[in-house]
């Protein structure tokens, strides 16, 4: 019958800042008219309107994304005068359109920004965490094993978890925007929210060292 063999048991931690390289924005826009599938970017007025700003200041039309259609009617029977909500995914590969994105979409009469999905670079964040993690403890393992007279023989066992801080956080919702227009001018859109592109990841690691006989 084996026995486990003499082990310590260390510890380490490693905290990592991730920048997002690309950001999705989700979009709900109140339209007068059903219209499905493809067509919708065209065909439903609010819509085409959008979208036709948006490829206007840049973005691709590859990059906007019909998701969803949901039609609002209060008899329960589809009518030509029903009227949808267009659910749309905007993908924001330059972050630095951010802002004018967002001034773009809350000036829209019937549009309103729903959230903010920011996305990092997770695996190669997590893989440098993991990396220095474990450095940290072999360091520590041998300042241990000095001090207890004894040498590290090798890995008997090791676990590793990352705590994602941004995971366990609510999502970025805006509130909609103000629609008041006088003569000649605009209301400013009111975004209600914070815009922020960077999160932390915790990558901890716990390594058994074997040890020689004390």
């Amino acid at each position: 019958m084996s026995t486990k063999p003499d082990t310590i048991k260390i510890s380490a931690s490693q905290r990592e800042e991730i920048s997002a390289t690309y950001a999705d924005l989700f979009v709900t826009v109140k339209g007068s008219s059903v219209v499905s599938g493809s067509e919708a970017m065209k065909k439903a007025k609010e819509v085409s309107q959008l979208v036709d700003e948006l490829t206007r200041f840049g973005i691709p039309a590859e990059n906007i994304h019909l998701q969803g259609v949901n039609v609002e009617t209060s008899s329960g029977v589809l009518l030509k005068s029903s009227s949808a909500s267009y659910r749309l995914r905007v993908r924001c590969d330059v972050l630095g359109q951010i802002a004018d994105l967002l001034d773009i979409i809350t000036s829209q009469k019937n549009a309103t920004l729903e959230r903010i999905e920011w996305k990092y670079p997770d695996d190669e964040a997590q893989e440098r965490g993991l990396e220095l993690a474990l450095a940290k403890a072999k360091v520590k393992a041998e300042k241990v094993a000095a001090s207890f007279g004894v040498k590290l023989l090798g890995v008997y066992d090791f676990l590793e978890n990352t705590m994602d801080h941004e995971s366990a956080m609510p999502a970025f919702f805006a509130q909609p925007a103000a629609k008041t227009r006088g003569v000649g001018m605009m209301a400013e859109p009111n975004l209600g929210m914070d815009v922020q592109h960077s999160k932390t990841i915790m990558v901890n690691v716990e390594v058994w060292y074997r040890i020689s006989e004390f």
